[in-house]
């Protein structure tokens, strides 16, 4: 099927999706009216996650004076499908300290995870677990009002990226935003760490007693193509985002990273229909309206590291590095 390249100031527009949607009941035949119990407040994403206007299903912002397009690629508890915004990124996200300090994976358990998507085609994949401590003390430094984490030693190159968190044994979606404009990674990771620990609209801002149960993951996303068939992707490797029109003319768009249709054991129809839903498209769902759907896909590359992690990175490797601040304490699972 014909198929193009995304790239250039076509990916910069696009919102992001982010990962971790609340469990729905969705219909599996091409004829339905799509997942029922799916409106407005079921497992729909909030304001600036995952979906969006400018990306996504629910609503994305442009941050700032970056002119960044944000949005969640999950979906999640609560939320709306309004165009509403989020603010910009949290104030203190740009200061950079000088002298770069070392992050590296020695010393880390090998139970960190790299998710579904993860790679392409067998290169060497960019996403490391170094990026998730980053993000881990960036996070921490903030909440403890501590000076910013210094510059780290993965690379600086941009790419469109999300940083998720959730939380407890159960791993709940905590928090989730992201941008499919590329974005230099220092500071595009320093920014999304707090915009979804703190201004993700679905959820309280993140407090300290939160971290010891934290876990935190980066997804660099890669391969963006539109595609002439909206079946023609593969669930558990291809994120969406689908752009429509919704039953009154206003062009809509919404987004699932890759991980969330294999997560929820969705197929592709099921996950068109809440992608839809999430949107804001209120209609029943027939087979030709989704034949209407433009549809690009794309892959990620994902890390994910638990606090316990983190904690055993810095305990290798901060102090030495010349970091004046305390450890952070490790309450397991209180």
């Amino acid at each position: 099927m014909g198929r193009k390249r995304c790239v250039g100031a076509d990916c910069s527009k696009m919102a992001a999706g982010c990962c971790g949607v609340k469990k729905q009941k969705l219909s599996g035949s091409p004829g339905s009216g799509g997942p029922g119990g799916v409106g407005a407040g079921s497992g729909v994403a909030g304001t600036g996650h995952c979906g969006s206007e400018l990306g996504i299903g629910s609503s994305a912002s442009v941050a700032g004076a970056a002119n960044v397009s944000r949005a969640n690629g999950l979906g999640g508890p609560g939320g709306n499908v309004s165009g509403s915004s989020s603010s910009s990124g949290s104030s203190g996200t740009n200061a950079l300290s000088p002298a770069p300090t070392g992050y590296t994976s020695s010393g880390l358990s090998p139970n960190l995870s790299s998710g579904p998507g993860s790679g392409s085609g067998g290169r060497k994949m960019v996403v490391s677990a170094e990026m998730c401590c980053f993000c881990f003390d960036v996070l921490y430094c903030h909440l403890y009002g501590y000076q910013p984490p210094r510059t780290p030693r993965f690379t600086n190159d941009p790419y469109p990226l999300f940083v998720t968190w959730k939380i407890g044994r159960d791993k709940r979606l905590r928090g989730c935003i992201g941008t499919f404009s590329a974005m230099n990674l220092h500071s595009g990771l320093r920014e999304y760490t707090l915009t979804s620990a703190l201004k993700d609209s679905r959820f309280p801002p993140m407090t300290r007693d939160e971290l010891p149960r934290l876990f935190c993951s980066v997804s660099l996303l890669t391969n963006f193509e539109d595609v002439g068939d909206y079946l023609d992707w593969e669930v558990g490797v291809h994120g969406i985002r689908i752009e429509f029109f919704n039953e009154k003319g206003s062009k809509r768009t919404a987004t699932y990273l890759p991980e969330v249709a294999k997560e929820q054991g969705w197929d592709h129809i099921q996950t068109i229909d809440s992608l839809l839903r999430k949107g804001g498209y209120k209609a029943p769902i027939t087979n030709d309206f989704r034949k209407t759907i433009k549809l690009t896909r794309y892959r990620s590359e994902k890390m994910t590291m638990g606090y316990a992690e983190y904690i055993a990175h810095r305990q290798h490797h901060h102090y030495q590095n010349g970091i004046g601040h305390p450890l952070p304490p490790y309450n397991h699972y209180s």
